[in-house]
């Protein structure tokens, strides 16, 4: 869905409150809000959540959106925001009043082994900015492409076919040469 359409859309949603238009709008954009929330490896539920939130925050700001074209980028921007949230409130430690859990260690890992893993969970960030930095420079047509193949629920072939117009037997060869695109994108940056 290129941003002119998105822009159609959503002034057809919000000016005249086209259900039709709203549908199209949310299976257009859903894709792009599941990519950012599982690019945080959030679990299903909080997943599931910061869906519904990023779609909340948008009807609680239909008004304030002053270039609707742009309200992909909006919603990525929001999805980020409210798995930042979740993420920062996971992390908050919560007092008790079990004076046996302050007795007990946090885990069984050496210091030495905390450190090799705070060193990997770094490098795993790393390499998902780098991801999402090299998938946002493949052309539209492979974005749109790859999206519509990791949703969550997957699309079947037949209705990745009719949503991007190309035949099911073109979807796989486009899809490698998508990836391999990226992997050169990903070469690019250190990664393999």
């Amino acid at each position: 869905m290129d941003r002119e359409s998105i822009g159609i859309l959503f002034r057809a949603a919000v000016d005249t409150d086209d259900a039709a238009a709203w549908k199209s709008l949310v299976e257009g954009l859903s894709p792009l809000v599941w990519s950012v929330v599982r690019a945080h490896g959030l679990r299903d539920a909080d997943a599931q959540e910061v869906y519904q939130t990023t779609w909340f925050r948008l009807a609680q700001n239909l008004t304030r959106i002053r270039e609707p074209d742009k309200v992909g980028a909006w919603l990525a921007s929001t999805a980020r925001n409210e798995c930042i949230k979740v993420i920062r409130a996971a992390r908050r430690v919560s007092p008790s009043g079990d004076p046996e859990v302050f007795d007990r260690a946090a885990d069984d890992r050496t210091p030495e082994q905390a450190v090799i893993d705070s060193e990997d969970a770094a490098r795993e960030r790393e390499r998902a900015r780098a991801t999402w930095q090299a998938f946002q420079e493949l052309g539209e047509s492979c974005q749109r492409l790859l999206r519509l193949l990791t949703a969550s629920p997957p699309f079947s072939y037949q209705e990745v076919s009719a949503t991007l117009g190309i035949a099911v037997g073109s979807i796989g060869p486009i899809r490698q040469r998508c990836l391999r695109r990226l992997r050169v994108l990903l070469g690019r940056r250190g990664f393999q």
